[in-house]
């Protein structure tokens, strides 16, 4: 059972995603919050695989939040997906940023949603060509040289090449059809990756294979 918490100041928002996430089968709503302080609170107490975060609330934003979740070592295993009415560069940026591992506007369909939360509990980023595209045209536009890319150092080569390809926005699948290799050794290899660098997820990944130089904004077209 997937368990989630909702993290927004609207009641009625929040009732909404409840009645959809509790209609299914393997989720369940672990609590909700109505506030970015409650939201790390509920966090601590309750555990949950998942957290739905708006990005505008009270007291403590969704952004400043989602920093302090991801931030503690403590919550390793809780993605944070955000939530926002406009799906504005500078959010999207911001929200990979502060360790989210998706973002998603609130008026998308129910069956996206239900698919992103599965999907991030299950390791993935919910980061499609387009957003990656964005957010590493992004980074171009704020950091001029790329960082030392020593932490890299640690990495094999077929590693380096799948961290590449993930970091301009390649699934498992895509990846294994790149490389002729199944998708269960392209998922192996970017875990490997993962591991590796300490990085979260695969949000964290196209972070990084930017900011070490190794992806570069005109891969993307």
């Amino acid at each position: 059972m997937i368990r989630v918490l909702l993290a927004d100041d609207q009641l009625l928002v929040r009732a909404g995603f409840r009645a959809l996430l509790d209609a299914q089968p393997d989720i369940e709503v672990a609590g909700e919050a109505a506030d970015g302080e409650e939201a790390v609170r509920l966090v601590r107490e309750l555990r949950p695989d998942a957290v739905l975060m708006d990005i505008r609330m009270p007291h403590l934003d969704g952004l400043a939040a989602t920093r302090a979740i991801t931030g503690d070592p403590e919550f390793d295993a809780v993605k944070v997906v955000m939530l926002t009415t406009f799906e504005l560069d500078e959010y999207v940026f911001e929200a990979i940023r502060s360790g989210a591992s998706g973002f998603l506007v609130k008026d998308t369909e129910p069956e996206e949603l239900l698919r992103a939360v599965r999907a991030v509990v299950g390791g993935d980023a919910l980061l499609s060509p387009g957003v990656t595209r964005r957010l590493i045209a992004e980074f171009a536009a704020r950091s001029k040289e790329p960082a030392a890319a020593t932490a890299l150092n640690e990495l094999t080569d077929r590693e380096r090449e799948v961290m590449a390809l993930v970091g301009i926005g390649l699934s498992n699948e895509e990846i294994a059809r790149r490389l002729v290799v199944s998708p269960l050794t392209a998922k192996t290899h970017v875990s490997r990756t993962m591991v590796k660098l300490g990085a979260r997820d695969r949000a964290q990944l196209v972070v990084l294979a930017y900011e070490s130089g190794l992806v570069r904004p005109g891969w993307l077209g």
